[in-house]
């Protein structure tokens, strides 16, 4: 099993603090939610239909001319690879997956079979000709880096050209909505990922939108099967998807706080990237700093491949905030000390 962040149980165990003693930074879902409506008791009594109200919200948040709603886009993660394979009569595909990434993207292509290769951002165009799949989060996670619109609708278009898709995850892209490709979703061979579990704060919602094409959609449909989606989280999310005003003042408090976030990180000597959700940067010493953190009840999102990393999300608070200020100073002063 893949390690995510947000398991903040495994932390309460390895250290044997309490779980309300901890700061957890180790996801980049926005630490101050959408308030959750009273929802009417039919909501948790009849099956959960698709509402056309929520598609069709969903579809004027985002921009997409059409979209699916589905259990969180970890459900469409996994479903794609195995559609793909049905639809090409079991036939594999070669899958490129822009790295480092969420892992679930290349572990879901290659549980189903298919040749993955994993490259980095830099070299992506190189591979365009060489696979029929491409899967690119944008922006990043958990690094930031991104791709131009008009540079991701051309390699959708290449790929299209020869029975390929582009898939576009763009789980983070709530704060930079022109960076957004949901609008183009139509086009064939083009399928974008959008999550409520981010921005908004309600990743135990379960909910997620798929666009793309109408005959692709309707496919991932069945492969999907009935009441996908539940009630109230349907009805939660159609809430949150129309409060306009919720939506912009919230954008701008995290385009805030993500500044705020790397400033701090760089008054400490450490250059990040990231998005406004969470800062990433890569630490020679990634375990010794992570396991530094969590002995001050700060949990942090490590990663161990190549040199390591560490992702960092926004503290919930300002207690928050200077709690993690002078964790970080600490470690300044103590890796000063020990060269």
């Amino acid at each position: 099993m893949l390690e995510h962040g947000g398991n903040l149980h495994e932390a309460v165990q390895r250290y044997g603090r309490p779980l309300s003693q901890w700061l957890d930074l180790s996801t980049g879902i926005n630490p101050q939610p959408y308030p959750s409506p009273i929802l009417d008791q039919l909501v948790w009594h009849r099956l959960p239909e698709t509402s056309s109200e929520l598609v069709a919200a969903a579809c004027a948040y985002y921009g997409a001319p059409d979209m699916l709603a589905v259990a969180g886009t970890q459900a469409a993660i996994q479903a794609l690879p195995q559609l793909r394979r049905q639809q090409a009569a079991d036939k594999l595909s070669r899958v490129v997956v822009a790295a480092p990434a969420y892992a679930e993207h290349a572990h879901r292509w290659q549980q189903a079979g298919h040749a993955v290769r994993e490259i980095d951002y830099p070299h992506l165009a190189q591979a365009i000709d060489t696979c029929d799949v491409m899967v690119v989060c944008n922006p990043n996670n958990p690094t930031g880096a991104g791709v131009a619109p008009g540079v991701l609708l051309d390699w959708a278009a290449r790929l299209a050209a020869r029975g390929g898709w582009l898939v576009v995850d763009e789980a983070f892209g709530d704060t930079l909505p022109l960076q957004s490709v949901a609008a183009h979703a139509e086009m064939a061979g083009l399928i974008v990922l959008r999550s409520v579990g981010k921005f908004f704060g309600l990743a135990g919602l379960r909910l997620g939108f798929v666009a793309a094409n109408r005959i692709l959609l309707d496919d991932l449909r069945d492969w999907l099967g009935p009441w996908a989606v539940s009630g109230p989280a349907q009805e939660i999310g159609l809430t949150a998807l129309r409060d306009s005003a919720w939506q912009q003042a919230t954008r701008e408090r995290l385009l805030v706080d993500g500044s705020r976030l790397r400033q701090l990180l760089a008054s400490c000597g450490i250059v990040s990237g990231g998005s406004a959700l969470y800062q990433w940067w890569p630490q020679a010493n990634a375990g010794a700093w992570h396991d530094y953190m969590a002995q001050q009840g700060i949990w942090v999102r490590l990663f161990t491949r190549g040199a390591g990393g560490i992702r960092l999300g926004l503290p919930p608070h300002e207690t928050g905030w200077q709690r993690l200020e002078r964790a970080l100073h600490g470690w300044s002063a103590s890796a000063g000390t020990a060269s």
